[in-house]
């Protein structure tokens, strides 16, 4: 009897001790994965505020690094403060810059698993009456700048089959009036990100669009103090009754919510194992339904009244097909 139950003692021991080697063998394994993740690197463009300041304090807080871009000293001071942070100076418009940035990466030794597109700028008008400096000014950061970053930054990309994140808008597929500029812009990012997309795939990077709504940030602030500037809305025009109801919208968009959920959005872009092509982010149903009843207007006006148009049924049976495979 006694040594039926030493017997049993010494088994139930080692199957103790073996259930506390498998659990210190998962628990080793889950600490080396939150390691791995920890000494992943991103750079963000535009950090110094609004949805490139909030997504540079997320990634940081859980543990991964971020090379945060900034054009002024005083906002490279702030992010410098963070911990996992390490500021930039980066104006996308400015090739040494860009060049400069790519060599800061490149020395740190920890390579760069992710590229957020983020910086951009607004200006707002009729477009009949736009000045070609100020369009040019505009495509010089939101479109140009995103191709400039992401080609200098490609191989470091491709050496770590990272991900690319374009930071678009739901501009990108609206159009409203004085607004045509900026949503021009973000028209360009759009088809931008889906050929290249397409043209990285062959590296196992994965790019993505994240289309923010309306969300509280200082691109109106800046955008109106540039145009007071520059006597934007001054001169003599035939849309005096708009240019006055920009001027009565808050410029600080303090009525919109803080960007918590589009920062969130590119966490996943960036780390998930299923990342989306795109992330419509908006803070209501009604921002939902101004840009999902555009594609659609738009997709039945590309259809209607031309040789080669589908019925009805067909368009579903299109649009079922794409969504079974997005699922």
């Amino acid at each position: 009897m006694t040594k039926i139950r030493i017997s049993q003692i010494m088994t139930r021991t080692a199957c103790l001790a073996t259930l506390m080697l498998i659990f210190m063998s998962l628990t080793a394994a889950a600490d080396s994965h939150e390691q791995d993740s920890a000494q992943k690197a991103v750079l963000i463009t535009g950090a110094s505020s609004g949805i490139g300041r909030r997504t540079t304090e997320l990634l940081a807080s859980r543990g991964y690094f971020v090379y945060a871009g900034a054009r002024k000293q005083k906002d490279m001071d702030s992010l410098n403060a963070l911990d996992n942070v390490q500021a930039v100076r980066l104006d996308v418009t400015v090739q040494e810059e860009v060049d400069a940035a790519v060599e800061t990466v490149r020395k740190g030794g920890r390579g760069l698993h992710g590229l957020v597109n983020n910086a951009g700028v607004f200006t707002g008008g009729p477009l009949i009456e736009t000045d070609i400096g100020e369009l040019q000014w505009l495509f010089d950061v939101n479109v140009y700048g995103v191709y400039r970053v992401t080609k200098a930054f490609a191989p470091l990309i491709i050496e770590s089959q990272g991900r690319i994140i374009n930071i678009s808008s739901i501009s990108g597929a609206l159009d409203w009036p004085m607004g045509g500029p900026y949503s021009m812009s973000k028209h360009a990012v759009e088809a931008y990100n889906d050929t290249l997309a397409l043209e990285m795939a062959r590296f196992d990077v994965n790019v993505s669009a994240v289309e923010p709504g309306n969300y509280k940030s200082d691109i109106s602030a800046t955008a109106r103090a540039r145009m007071a500037e520059k006597g934007l809305q001054n001169k003599d025009t035939k849309y005096a009754d708009e240019w006055a109801g920009m001027s009565d919208s808050p410029a600080d968009r303090s009525q919109h919510k803080e960007p918590d959920e589009v920062a969130e959005a590119i966490r996943h872009a960036l780390f998930s194992e299923s990342p989306k092509p795109r992330y419509m982010v908006v803070p209501n149903q009604q921002e939902a339904g101004w840009t999902i009843g555009e594609l659609v207007k738009e997709l039945v006006e590309w259809n209607e009244r031309q040789p080669y148009s589908y019925s009805r049924d067909q368009l579903m049976e299109m649009i079922d097909a794409q969504m079974a495979g997005s699922e």
